[in-house]
């Protein structure tokens, strides 16, 4: 069976217009599908309060790009390149839309898995199921030879998942891999049982990529109101994190797409629209780098050197983010005790 589970402004009258600015910006977003970014702003003696920024992408409302994939990754050469999605599988047109898309950008870019991260199959679990929520609408990703590497959410069934070979779990519901010099832990964050910290503490420490990408399905961040951060795994996993040298987690479960700022050094991506969406979702705050919750969407992400590009795509094929993280280098630690 699946998984259960401001700033003080003296002039009051300055205060309500701001309020009511906010107002009727969030309204529009929702009509129009700003992307929303999220900064600080300075006031009188100093103080600090979150600003909501909106940014109209070009063509709202949505249309389909005619004009061919818009790509923001350099494409180095010997570079490792994949696609990123979450909350994906049910069998919708929305999730039709963003695979076409996604296999648009595949040609373009050229990249060889996609990791995924949980929620992968909503409802029933028969093979019936697995072929209209996923071979059929990645059929030109698995007929290309691209290769899917799943982590589970609260919708999945993890005695069926985890040995459904597409999905390259190997049996396990956590489990490890690594392309070129980029390490992949992949986490159970419905469970995060003794056995489990054990083995991510050994296996982040004992690896010796260059990158080490942490994915699962509850984020340990999230401005989301409909499920927010999960404290509880933030708790457990986060000190684990710091002490091993973690560069970049993924994380869906919020019907989102949010960028954070980077916590101590780690960059957190939250991707739960890739078929799901939950609207007018996000609360205001300081930790919001880039939110969108007018559309479905996926990533792609190209790790040369030290420096990881990333670009997030709706299913009409507009640019909802892009960007560029340089790998800060971790001092040396040793594990717990």
């Amino acid at each position: 069976m699946p998984y259960l589970h401001r700033k003080n402004v003296p002039n009051s009258r300055r205060s309500a217009a701001i309020r009511s600015l906010l107002s009727i910006g969030l309204f529009l977003a929702a009509l129009t599908g700003f992307v929303w970014h999220s900064r600080s702003s300075a006031g009188p003696g100093g103080n600090v309060a979150p600003v909501l920024e909106a940014t109209l992408q070009a063509g709202a409302p949505a249309q389909a790009n005619t004009s061919g994939p818009e790509l923001r990754l350099p494409l180095e050469a010997k570079s490792v390149r994949f696609a990123v999605i979450g909350d994906s599988g049910t069998g919708e047109r929305e999730q039709y839309d963003v695979a076409k898309q996604i296999e648009i950008y595949r040609q373009k870019v050229g990249f060889e898995f996609v990791i995924m991260l949980g929620d992968n199959i909503y409802g029933n679990h028969s093979p019936k199921d697995f072929e209209s929520k996923f071979e059929q609408p990645y059929k030109p990703l698995l007929d290309a030879g691209v290769k899917f590497y799943a982590s589970l959410g609260n919708h999945d069934d993890p005695g069926v998942e985890r040995l459904y070979k597409p999905f390259n779990m190997g049996g396990e519901r956590y489990y490890s891999f690594q392309k070129g010099d980029i390490g992949f832990f992949v986490l159970d964050s419905n469970y995060m049982d003794p056995a489990q910290l054990d083995w991510l503490e050994n296996t982040l420490h004992n690896s010796k990529a260059k990158w080490k990408i942490c994915y699962f399905h509850h984020p340990l961040y999230s401005d989301g109101k409909s499920h927010g951060p999960d404290l509880d795994l933030r708790a457990q996993v986060l000190p684990i994190f710091k002490r091993n040298g973690v560069n970049v987690v993924f994380s869906g479960h919020e019907h989102v797409y949010e960028r954070l700022k980077p916590e101590e050094g780690i960059n957190y991506f939250i991707l739960g629209n890739s078929a799901k969406l939950m609207t007018r979702d996000f609360s205001s705050t300081q930790n919001m780098v880039v939110g969108k919750d007018t559309e479905r969407g996926f990533m792609i992400v190209e790790i040369a050197g030290d420096n990881l590009y990333f670009q997030t795509i709706s299913r009409v094929g507009e640019t909802i983010d892009s960007g560029t993280i340089g790998r800060q280098t971790p001092a040396p630690t040793q594990p717990a005790h």
